[in-house]
């Protein structure tokens, strides 16, 4: 059974799915108006490490993640820059589905944005009017009347009185209470609006992702996800607005990833240490990232400096040493070794999913991927051959994949292939002669061009990666 910790209740609640076999997932996804950074990165891979999980252990998964492509920075970064706020968002919801092809994160089953659910949106608006949970101001704008919400602020653990007393809100003379929030915005000069019965205007921004969710998923989900910096006011209003319009409860499960760190700090533009998804994969793999989030707890903060990228690194090469082929001459390791493999092997198959199913504890789950790492290459390392290694290399990749991680051994051309032995003759006969420092440099510069050189008793050999 999985258990997974639930915001709302704040404790471990066993995983049961509102229809059985399936799970609906709703993850908040960007305001599209500038390059995606690590931050959206780690969102991202929590939860689709999740999904994989979830699709692992039997269930279909449908997910959906929205794209804001109507908000005040794209009106005003369109308007810097001279173009079309809705040509601004499209070349960066393009960028940012390579950035997610790029890290391996499946697509969303559904993907939707707010300029294309402006129908949904304004009947949603009504519906909360005519259920006496919205009002129309006189100037166009509409509100969400949170004293008609009854457990507003259950999700943050907030009390509205205290809301209001520790508010730096202004009292708006349009607005019945301080906290009340818009869902519909009235139409200002030379930006973007659509026709409503309000008049001219455009959604405020916690009534687009209740209305997408809705037109997608339904009245009700299985697990909304995002950072924990959207439990309040954008979850929180979430809820109010939908259970309000549905009388039904929302999300049987909330679940909140932390906050990226640099230096100790929160990422964020204000503080300008912002490090873009397309800079940090100009620099590093892909799966060190994702071994990076693997390594931590999803719902704590999660420190990003060169030290935590290097010990990834070194992480990911670790689990990938256990795929290297077997050296010339293995033939049949030592019985004690062979067992003590087989053993360890059904240790991980069920100790994986022990951690797993503990509210996806990742880094417990992984560290039983590097117990079996070890065993391997112990096993190697005692003369086993490829097929005695076989049922552990094909244990490590099958689980290394639930994770995303791609541990397929990297090949070149032909050529290239050819090449390199080549190199390996020459460096051998340099080895013979002592001259360390050429054979050191050989290996080296192949490190560079991705290539790992291995020497042991029997002899040098190299793979890709």
């Amino acid at each position: 059974m999985i258990r997974l910790y639930n915001t709302l209740t704040r404790k471990k609640e066993d995983f049961q799915t509102l229809e059985p076999g399936v799970v609906k997932m709703y993850v908040c996804g960007p305001t599209v108006y500038n390059d995606a950074h690590v931050g959206h990165a780690m969102s991202a891979l929590v939860f689709d490490i999740i999904r994989r999980y979830l699709e692992y252990r039997g269930y279909k998964v449908r997910h959906v993640m929205n794209y804001t492509d109507v908000d005040d920075k794209i009106i005003n970064r369109a308007n810097q820059m001279g173009i079309d706020p809705f040509v601004l968002s499209q070349r960066y919801i393009e960028d940012f589905d390579q950035n997610l092809a790029d890290l391996n994160i499946q697509p969303a089953t559904a993907k939707p944005r707010v300029s294309k659910t402006m129908p949904q949106i304004i009947a949603f608006v009504q519906g909360l009017i005519d259920k006496g949970y919205a009002y129309a101001a006189t100037n166009g704008d509409v509100y969400f009347r949170v004293t008609r919400d009854e457990d507003y602020g259950k999700l943050s653990a907030r009390k509205l009185d205290d809301m209001q007393a520790g508010s730096r809100i202004e009292v708006e003379e349009l607005k019945e209470h301080p906290m009340d929030f818009a869902l519909w915005k009235a139409a200002k000069p030379g930006e973007p609006s659509w026709d409503s019965p309000w008049g001219k205007g455009r959604p405020g921004w916690h009534i687009e992702c209740s209305a997408m969710n809705l037109a997608e998923l339904g009245e009700q989900i299985d697990i909304h996800g995002g950072g924990n910096d959207l439990i309040f006011p954008h979850h929180e209003n979430e809820i109010a607005q939908s259970e309000s319009f549905t009388g039904k409860q929302f999300a049987r499960y909330w679940m909140h990833n932390g906050m990226l760190q640099l230096g100790g700090e929160k990422m964020s533009k204000s503080l300008g240490n912002i490090v873009s998804i397309k800079e940090f994969l100009s620099r590093r793999d892909a799966d060190v990232m994702r071994m990076l989030v693997l390594n931590g707890s999803y719902r704590a903060p999660l420190m990003f400096n060169d030290e935590t990228l290097d010990g990834a690194e070194k992480g990911l090469e670790r689990i990938k040493s256990a795929l290297r082929p077997t050296a010339p001459g293995s033939n049949v390791a030592e019985a004690a070794a062979l067992d003590t493999l087989s053993t360890q092997l059904e240790i991980t198959k069920n100790g994986y999913t022990a951690a797993m199913d503990d509210d996806f504890n990742t880094a417990g789950a992984l560290g039983t991927l590097f117990d079996l790492v070890r065993a391997i290459n112990t096993a190697r390392d005692a003369g086993a051959n490829a097929a005695q290694l076989k049922p552990a290399q094909d244990t490590l990749r099958e689980l290394g994949n639930v994770f995303g991680l791609r541990l397929s051994e990297k090949t070149g051309s032909e050529g290239a292939d050819k090449f390199i032995d080549l190199l390996m003759e020459v460096r051998s006969e340099v080895r013979k002669q002592k001259l360390w420092a050429l054979s050191d440099q050989i290996r080296n510069r192949l490190k560079e061009l991705g290539v790992t050189l291995e020497d042991s008793k029997e002899g040098s050999h190299w793979r890709w990666g």
